[in-house]
């Protein structure tokens, strides 16, 4: 077959990495084509031309897909420098699976581990508005005002957030607490505590229980599943 390719959308679907990493890895000169290195983000390969990163071939590999209920206290990353435990620790490395987007190290909950670099792509990027909805237990007692804010958008140093949907499962009046229910599409770093810090609402504990159409149902803390073929092509769905 000599169906000419992008360099980079070769690359995300060997589970090197997503697609916009892989450009990085090509832009800094990582990325040798049949012995030469290449930078340009257009170049084009066919199956017979020989694709090294770092010096080493990449080889196809089958696409594997996981939920994974990622622990606090846990790095959203395939490595950490620091030598704490990441998600990557929790799969065979021979997988090659990495995170799709991230949770933050005290935010528990469901995060996608995959090989698949166009379904990585797919799901972060920011115009598919993939929906990702969190449990938070914050300090005080949320008002109706406060939720209408985060209903209709914020501007919090000179960053807009867009609309969420959020709605109160619970009410702790002798400690003070508040349970809400609160769904994104955007996905800003550390989105969820600014929304609730600007308001005086800090954050007490975060959990991340759905993604799109997946659920935590049956999911504990450090547990995993693969996804289906079905729920695969249901969220490659998301973007047509």
């Amino acid at each position: 077959m000599n169906q000419k390719i992008r360099l980079q959308k070769i690359m995300s679907e060997s589970g090197i990495a997503s697609r916009r990493k892989s450009e990085e890895l090509i832009k800094n000169g990582h990325v040798k084509v049949n012995g030469h290195v290449v930078k340009e983000m257009g170049i084009q390969v066919v199956s017979s031309d020989k694709i090294e990163v770092d010096n080493r071939p990449i080889k196809k590999i089958v696409k594997r897909t996981f939920l994974f209920y990622k622990p606090q206290k846990v790095i959203t990353s395939t490595k950490d420098e620091k030598c704490r435990l990441t998600v990557s620790d929790f799969f065979d490395p021979k997988l090659h699976l990495f995170p799709v987007g991230r949770l933050d190290y005290d935010t528990s909950g469901l995060i996608i581990m995959t090989n698949d670099g166009e379904l990585a792509n797919l799901l972060m990027h920011p115009k598919y508005l993939v929906e990702k909805t969190y449990l938070a237990k914050i300090k005080g007692l949320i008002n109706s005002n406060d939720l209408s804010k985060i209903r209709t958008g914020l501007k919090i140093k000179r960053v807009r957030y867009a609309p969420a949907r959020i709605k109160v499962k619970e009410v702790d009046r002798e400690r003070g607490n508040s349970f809400v229910e609160i769904t994104l599409t955007e996905g800003k770093k550390h989105e969820v505590k600014e929304i609730f810090s600007f308001l005086g609402y800090p954050v007490r504990r975060l959990t991340r229980v759905q993604i799109s159409f997946l659920k935590d149902e049956g999911m504990r803390s450090g547990m995993y599943r693969e996804l289906r073929e079905d729920e695969i092509k249901k969220l490659k769905s998301l973007s047509r």
